[in-house]
């Protein structure tokens, strides 16, 4: 089976694809549809809204759009669905600064892919991790915030972890596990 991608950011990509090479599916990246993305506190209401765009113009076709946040639970979810915007624009140290002399500094990814095509209509899939902030940017590998993030249980940021362990338990690789499950037992 193939499956198109919808997005812009080739570390996404890549890290859906190991994932759904499990289950024998083809993702191929999808560059030619212009994702528009509602500004909303509600991932799920991101996604749904970018794929019926999508699918409505490619009905013969398969498409998944992906979006996630850094949630914060000191910081009231913040930065959570703008986690991109806030990326760009205060970064890892502006994230770093507003937690400085903050105790709690639990916090949780979480990806919500969406998947519409044929006889399928439009499914949601979600995937969470707990973690923690760290104190400073550890880690070359990964992208974002995966500096920043100590996922539960163990001591090292995503980023210094490696793909092969972040997609074992990442927000995004649980989410896309959902959805190659609900593909393996229902098309």
């Amino acid at each position: 089976m193939r499956i198109f991608f919808v997005t812009g950011n080739e570390a996404k990509f890549h890290e859906a694809s190991l994932v759904l090479k499990e289950f024998g599916i083809e993702l191929m990246i999808d560059r030619g549809h212009r994702k528009v993305e509602i500004q909303s506190d509600n991932l799920e209401d991101i996604v749904s809204n970018a794929l019926q765009g999508i699918c409505s113009d490619n009905p013969s076709d398969y498409f998944v759009v992906e979006d996630d946040g850094l949630f914060i639970n000191k910081l009231n979810g913040f930065p959570g669905p703008y986690s991109s915007y806030v990326y760009k624009t205060i970064g890892l140290t502006g994230i770093l600064k507003l937690m400085s002399g903050v105790d709690d500094k639990t916090a949780y990814f979480k990806s919500v892919v969406g998947l519409c095509g044929p006889r399928v209509g439009i499914k949601l899939f979600s995937g969470v991790v707990y973690g923690r902030i760290a104190m400073e940017p550890r880690g070359t590998e990964g992208f974002g915030f995966d500096p920043i993030f100590i996922p539960d249980g163990y001591d090292k940021t995503f980023a210094e972890l490696g793909i092969d362990i972040k997609n074992k338990l990442s927000h995004r690789a649980r989410a896309f596990r959902a959805l190659g499950n609900w593909i393996l037992s229902n098309l």
